[in-house]
């Protein structure tokens, strides 16, 4: 293995890791991804525009950033943009897959109150046994505002003890996701909109919609013989946002007028984290929204342009698409290509995949290959298993919409998908140096 593998991680490798372990605790939800992102880009001076009012050349001049629910678009402007700036965008999203509480959530047995959830995304179900889960999310009031809420661990899914299944460990776990997930609450009764209205300060007859989900309440940890490994929740795909975030962060704390891998001009830098990537992006938040599109359409024409420019400055721009990939696992090898085979520590992950699911094409590796050369970082390659059809990205998304030339790439994880995953603690600086080179152009 390589010295970045076998190395105990550097003392600000494991700054960043304890730096995104705390991103992670304050975003449990895809809002509270969006509100810690917002408080961050606050300090560093960033300044929010409203969606709903006109955008000047001097509103979308220096470090600015709009909300949209649960997605985030934030950029830093050089002094010298115009009309013929191209963009470098890095994409990430903000949700993750969880437990979703559902529409009249009561629910009670065997003296025990439970709540009604549904499944959000595709997680490993078995992962969500046996810990204590927390509720997190956005409750609408009938005053037509929104307030964020997050319950401490109040929620526990209990699996079914072995004596009771006693096949189970030879014919394996099945469950029934409306039977076997359904959490438990208190003894007795209780109401979980009046322990949600409580934790958020309202009443709880004023609350009339909600978007809440359960998060695992562990904090995140380093562990390992040399505190080698990073476990938390959302590492999938919070490790994106933070990477793309504090990337962002650092570019506009440069000089902001010359690129440092490359002669000329400085592109406008910008990050979009968009919601619900887990189940398909289809929102008004998602990738396959409109988010991103309106907000470059009014961006470019704030500095001057109309449509046939914006199209070439388009055809000049990139995205880089980071999402988290797979490491090559210990016990599963078979279940990896016999070549190509990502490892912890190693460095973000070129993703490439010949039907398309992932963006990339020879042009965005060679982008990509540049900056990574430039940050002094090392980079990998995934590719499925034949066998194994890999999943999507925002990545093939955002081209299709716009026309960029589109990188997809990632943090290697183990444990994807479950409640609580793991990575190198070294690989978010990387994954952050990369993505900071790849945004000066």
């Amino acid at each position: 293995m390589t010295p970045f593998s076998a190395a105990a991680p550097s003392p600000r490798a494991r700054t960043t890791a304890a730096d995104l372990g705390d991103f992670v605790t304050a975003s449990p939800s895809s809002f509270h991804a969006v509100r810690e992102s917002v408080r961050r880009l606050g300090q560093a001076g960033f300044t929010a525009l409203e969606e709903t009012a006109p955008w000047s050349a001097a509103d979308v001049a220096g470090d600015r950033y709009v909300v949209r629910d649960g997605s985030l678009i934030a950029w830093s402007t050089p002094t010298s943009a115009d009309a013929t700036t191209p963009w470098r965008i890095v994409g990430s999203h903000t949700d993750s897959p969880a437990l979703k509480l559902k529409p009249n959530p009561e629910l009670g047995a065997e003296g025990l109150a439970q709540v009604g959830v549904e499944i959000y995304g595709g997680p490993l179900l078995n992962s969500w046994l046996d810990r204590e889960l927390r509720l997190a999310g956005r409750l609408a009031l009938a005053d037509g505002t929104t307030t964020l809420v997050a319950t401490p661990g109040i929620l526990r899914v209990p699996q079914l003890a072995v004596h009771l299944d006693r096949a189970v460990n030879q014919e394996g776990l099945r469950l029934d996701p409306q039977r076997h997930l359904q959490p438990i609450l208190a003894l007795g009764e209780a109401d979980v909109m009046e322990l949600l209205a409580a934790e958020a300060g309202v009443r709880a007859a004023d609350i009339v919609g909600f978007d809440i989900v359960t998060v695992d309440s562990q904090a995140p940890a380093l562990f390992g013989a040399h505190e080698e490994f990073l476990a938390s929740g959302r590492l999938d795909n919070l490790t994106s946002v933070h990477a793309g975030l504090q990337a962002l962060i650092a570019v506009a704390a440069g000089d902001g007028t010359t690129s440092a891998t490359s002669p000329g001009p400085a592109p406008i830098a910008l990050m979009v984290a968009n919601d619900h990537e887990e189940v398909g992006s289809s929102s008004r938040s998602g990738a396959g929204g409109p988010f991103l599109e309106d907000v470059l359409v009014r961006m470019h024409a704030a500095l001057g342009g109309d449509e046939a420019s914006r199209r070439q400055v388009l055809a000049s721009s990139m995205v880089l698409s980071a999402d988290a990939g797979h490491a090559a696992h210990p016990n599963y090898p078979e279940r990896h290509d016999p070549v190509t085979r990502p490892r912890l520590g190693e460095g973000p992950m070129l993703k490439i995949n010949a039907q398309q699911r992932y963006a990339t094409d020879a042009v965005g590796i060679a982008a990509f290959v540049a900056a990574c050369g430039s940050a002094g970082v090392p980079h990998q390659t995934f590719v499925s298993n034949n066998a194994m059809p890999c999943g999507s990205t925002i990545g093939p998304i955002t081209a299709t919409r716009l026309g960029m030339t589109t990188i997809d790439v990632g943090l290697a994880l183990l444990s994807m998908h479950s409640a609580r995953e793991m990575c190198a603690t070294a690989d978010p600086l990387l994954l952050q140096q990369a993505a900071a080179a790849f945004l000066r152009g």
